[in-house]
């Protein structure tokens, strides 16, 4: 195996009258791993889609090798070598590791030897710097070993260039820097080019050779890692002069009575099995109360029970001191304000207008409702002010809220639940998917709302976004409340070991108790 050269040359896509790549024209050298960033819509997957054939050029060249190329196919991308590993699984969860490798290599015959199958698969894996068990069925995996399995799928397929797409969005920080040291070492020793689409600047400065930054469909900046720092890259992301700053953080409130009380909480999941176990934890004003964990583990029915859309199995909930469980008169009562993850399947009627979601809360009171007949224009006069403190972009109120962009169906939940003097605000994945410019502001209106005093739950899948937000973290793993700490940009590699379901560090007796996280 021989790592390729990739030069870009003009390349052009058109979709209508909708330019999205205009005469992008970048360098991949061989050998190395080349971050490509952008917004949401600056072009990176028009670009991906046209150089794994899904997608034909307009306009330009790919010159692989030193050879312009024709992609006019996927299997023409493949028989050039050209694969991709997707930000979300593709192996078949019933299978075992060998046959999906079996299957990415193709042309199989009718009956397989598969002694000498297995014996090659082995002699394959003996010259990778990771190692997985061939008869291992792939649904009995950690999410980890299944992302390896994806990258030794596209080796053993002869594929040269490997496109990674997020491909640490499902991991936990040790298993994505083990699999993205793994991919650079295949990198370095001249086996692969890469390309790694991510949004995370630590990835870029910790792994990537080069980078390349895209903005609305345009190369704008491009050059070695070691030349930008993520100031510089911020900047050209979003083509304006920037310096990052979020609201100063206040002390939070270290005295007084919690605001938020969870004692002994046990729920089920859909299945019927214990999802959430035993959980306890409290949750002061003024204070951003960071939970991390790989999904699964839990959070998604915590979130569901706090919100009232789940049952408990046993254990209580109090909101200043009060028995809680979630009714739309509690909630109420006690202004609690959700912004779950995706919101638009979540907290939105997805065919009603802007106005009508941003009046959920509210409909049935006054001035929206009187006498049982509720006012669109209140409705429409109520919206106004809120989208234009919260920057929702969108043709006007009575827009359906389904033709809104996430970021923008993100403002426009918060715009609804901060609006009402918010006490207790529960999050999770807040910007999971959003462009950097509205990761900022969702993160700025957070910051916000807990210096104005609620008290925030904060549940999320990316680690650096917890430790930029967080008072204090703990981690959710196999449903129960395992680690805390007050500061955790210092504690980074233990969290990364309690979300992988590490019980202790170096074999020592677990330092947080249930009383700790209270």
């Amino acid at each position: 195996m021989k790592a390729p050269a990739l030069e870009i040359i003009g390349l052009t896509k058109r979709y209508g009258d909708f330019v999205a790549l205009d005469a992008v024209s970048l360098s991949v050298r061989p050998g190395m791993v080349h971050a490509l960033l952008g917004e949401n819509g600056a072009g990176k997957s028009t670009l991906v889609k046209c150089l794994v054939g899904f997608s034909k050029a307009d306009a330009g060249q790919v010159v692989l090798d030193g050879r312009e190329r024709s992609i006019d196919s996927p299997q023409a991308a493949r028989d050039l070598g050209l694969g991709m590993v997707y930000q979300h699984f593709t192996l078949v969860p019933s299978m075992t590791i060998a046959e999906n490798l079996a299957l990415a290599r193709g042309g199989l015959s009718a009956v397989l030897d598969w002694p000498a199958r297995i014996k090659e698969m082995e002699r394959f894996l003996a010259d990778m710097p990771f190692t997985l068990p061939l008869r291992a069925v792939v649904s009995g995996l950690a999410a980890g070993q299944k992302q390896k399995a994806e990258i030794l799928k596209q080796l053993y397929a002869d594929n040269r260039l490997l496109i990674l797409d997020e491909p640490t969005s499902v991991l936990t920080p040790e298993e994505a820097d083990e699999v993205l040291g793994a991919v650079r070492k295949l990198a370095h020793d001249g086996r692969l080019t890469v390309i790694m689409i991510t949004h995370k600047f630590r990835e870029v400065a910790a792994f990537a050779d080069d980078v390349t930054v895209l903005r609305r469909g345009r190369q704008v900046a491009s050059g070695p890692v070691a030349s930008f720092g993520p100031e510089r890259l911020a900047q050209a992301m979003i083509g304006a002069q920037r310096a990052r700053e979020l609201p100063a953080r206040g002390e939070p409130v270290s005295s007084g009575e919690p605001v938020l009380s969870v004692e002994r909480l046990n729920v089920a999941n859909d299945a019927g099995r214990r999802a959430v176990r035993d959980v306890t934890f409290s949750l002061r004003a003024g204070e951003i109360l960071g939970v991390a964990g790989v999904s699964g583990n839990g959070q998604r029915e915590l979130v569901e029970l706090l919100l009232g859309q789940r049952d408990r199995q046993s254990g209580s909930v109090r909101i200043g001191g009060e028995p809680y469980r979630g009714s739309r008169a509690e909630i109420a009562r006690h202004r609690v304000g959700s912004l779950p993850e995706e919101p638009l399947r979540n907290a939105c009627v997805p065919t009603m207008s802007v106005a009508e979601n941003l009046a959920l809360r509210e409909f049935d009171s006054l001035p929206m409702s009187r006498g049982g007949w509720l006012s669109p224009r209140r409705m429409i006069e109520a919206a106004l002010p809120r989208i234009e403190a919260f920057g929702v972009r969108t043709r006007s109120p009575q827009a359906s809220i389904a033709t809104l962009s996430g970021g923008n169906v993100q403002r426009t939940v918060l715009a609804r639940e901060l609006s009402r003097d918010c006490r207790v605000l529960i999050v999770m994945n807040p910007v999971f998917g959003l462009d950097f410019a509205a990761v900022d502001e969702i993160h700025r209106r957070l910051l916000e709302a807990r210096n104005q005093g609620a008290a925030i739950l904060l549940l999320s899948e990316d680690l650096d976004e917890l430790i930029e937000l967080s008072d204090r973290l703990t981690v959710m793993s196999e449903g129960e409340l395992v680690y805390e700490t007050s500061t955790p940009s210092d504690d980074r590699a233990e969290i990364g070991r309690r979300m992988g379901g590490a019980s202790t560090h170096d074999n020592a007796p677990a330092q947080v108790s249930q009383e700790r996280l209270a």
